[in-house]
């Protein structure tokens, strides 16, 4: 079977293929597209996987958007086979679907493309196995990740962090970063060619994703050859346990290019996060005059914030 590709030119897909797209659209679960509120956030989508989801402006939400018009527990949407049902939980400034006011903790079941008005955040509401809420996923998936490295952007970073670091405090779990570079990674581009540094940083990200982090935490490429680690419920000693782990991985790791292995090393510098960090910059300075040390200090180690 062919299709299209985006010059014009016809593409072979396979059958296999085909059944496995479908598959995974019919298999995509209900889920809600932000269309309007915090710039960061247009396009964003929350997959209602689990059976309840708490919304509203406090870091305890499940769907947590900051903005001063959504009360700090403004809704509950509540997921049942392939119903779901949006309930007003009393906000100040009232929860509407299509235009029509929502009386307080009375559920009102939602169909496909519903448009619901939760203060000044709007957002889009798609059934189960909707192929345009697939295709939005798709979109927002390529957008908010790296094509490169699969790490998450810098843009995704910057909307996730704080979010990340509100949690943190109100659940009081510890946080730690971690920002690495890789060494001399001018000179892997000009004795290798930008392929050669392509590859690099392509092989870099896949062992990152697939031997250092876990699945609750955080990995984006910030720029360049810069990284950024998300540790969730680590603390310092942990973080700089999984910073000197990773160093390793990569030192040990064969960069095999074309038959040459290019020898790699990182810098990585460490940083929990404290009381006295109320904002993302401060936190990521911090980790960030790290990696400078590390830097200074004949790179390829750990140092700690």
């Amino acid at each position: 079977m062919s299709k299209e590709d985006a010059t014009g030119k016809t593409a072979i897909v396979s059958e296999q293929t085909l059944v496995s797209q479908f598959r995974k659209i019919h298999e995509a679960p209900p889920s809600l597209v932000v269309v309007m509120g915090p710039i960061a956030l247009i396009g964003r989508q929350y997959p209602l996987q689990n059976k309840e989801y708490l919304f509203g402006r406090s870091p305890e939400c499940d769907i947590q958007i900051e903005d001063r018009s959504v009360s700090r527990n403004h809704a509950r949407f509540i997921v049942h086979l392939d119903e779901v049902q949006i309930i007003d939980l009393n906000s100040a400034n009232k929860t509407y679907v299509n235009e029509t006011r929502l009386q307080p903790n009375i559920p009102f079941t939602l169909r496909n493309n519903d448009q619901i008005k939760c203060g000044n955040v709007y957002f889009k509401f798609f059934e189960k196995g909707n192929l345009q809420a697939y295709a939005n996923e798709k979109l927002l998936e390529k957008a908010l990740k790296d094509p490169l490295t699969g790490a998450f952007s810098k843009r995704a970073l910057l909307e996730r962090a704080p979010e990340i670091m509100k949690r943190s405090q109100f659940n009081n779990d510890p946080i730690t970063i971690l920002v690495f570079d890789i060494d001399y990674f001018k000179k892997i581009n000009d004795t290798y060619g930008h392929p050669g540094g392509d590859f690099v940083l392509k092989e870099l990200g896949q062992l990152v994703a697939n031997h250092v982090i876990r699945a609750e935490d955080y990995f984006a490429r910030y720029g360049g050859e810069e990284f950024v680690i998300i540790l969730s419920n680590a603390n310092q000693q942990i973080g700089t346990e999984v910073a000197e782990r990773m160093r390793k991985k990569i030192e040990q790791h064969k960069f095999n290019y074309n038959g040459i292995n290019i020898p790699v090393t990182i810098s990585v510098g460490v940083c929990q996060k404290q009381d006295s960090d109320q904002d993302w910059e401060t936190l990521f300075n911090r980790a960030d005059s790290a990696l400078y040390a590390a830097k200074q200090s004949g790179r390829n180690r750990v140092v700690v914030a």
